[in-house]
């Protein structure tokens, strides 16, 4: 959603797939225009092979390396995998380098943060400001069975950071969205005074 949302604000879509391709996670990449309640977005569709082979954090963070994504692309990146890999080693009592990424490791996630990183240093972001995080309520389907929402790692995730949950019985705040916002947000309130230069409307899942 973050990074249809930064495309559609007008992130380089040619530049943002080329980057991301040079991961070699073998997904293919594409942005589609659709409508929610009427209003134009883009979705940002990552198709992957269904694969149960899980990554490991040191292995993340040298496929991050290894791709051709500017300097600070690379250190935003790798700082949200690594606040990502220390709230799930916290909630499963293991080392950090035997956190086993399953939802998070998959490729599609790997290319979420690493598009959102992208698509922000596209743009030009210098300041990242977020306003409190709609966590969501109900239960969550995961690798580990049915968790409550927020799921324990994005509860360790967003701990001093301002939320609330409203809206449908779902989750709204996954542990890559805490990681990214959490990690690159300078300040969390209301919208700051500003002149809107762009807007942008990324698309997500649908809830019946």
């Amino acid at each position: 959603m973050l990074v249809g949302a930064l495309a559609d604000a007008g992130a380089d879509r040619p530049s943002l797939i080329s980057a991301l391709d040079s991961l070699g996670t073998g997904a293919t990449l594409r942005f589609d225009p659709v409508k929610r309640c009427g209003i134009g977005a883009t979705k940002f569709q990552v198709e992957v092979v269904e694969t149960r082979k899980h990554r490991h954090l040191p292995h993340v963070l040298k496929m991050i390396e290894a791709a051709s994504l500017p300097e600070r692309v690379k250190r935003n990146a790798s700082a949200v995998f690594q606040r990502l890999g220390e709230a799930e080693a916290g909630v499963h009592q293991v080392p950090i380098e035997k956190v086993h990424f399953h939802e998070v490791g998959a490729a599609d996630s790997i290319i979420d943060i690493v598009g959102a990183c992208l698509a922000l240093d596209l743009l030009g972001v210098d300041t990242l400001v977020s306003s409190p995080l709609n966590l969501g309520s109900g239960t969550v389907k995961t690798e580990h069975g049915l968790l409550p929402v927020p799921a324990p790692a994005t509860s360790a995730l967003v701990r001093e950071t301002p939320v609330y949950a409203r809206g449908p019985a779902v989750e709204l705040t996954t542990p890559t969205g805490a990681a990214v916002v959490t990690t690159l947000a300078a300040n969390f309130g209301s919208m700051p005074p500003m002149r809107i230069s762009a807007s942008g409307y990324g698309a997500g899942p649908t809830f019946g």
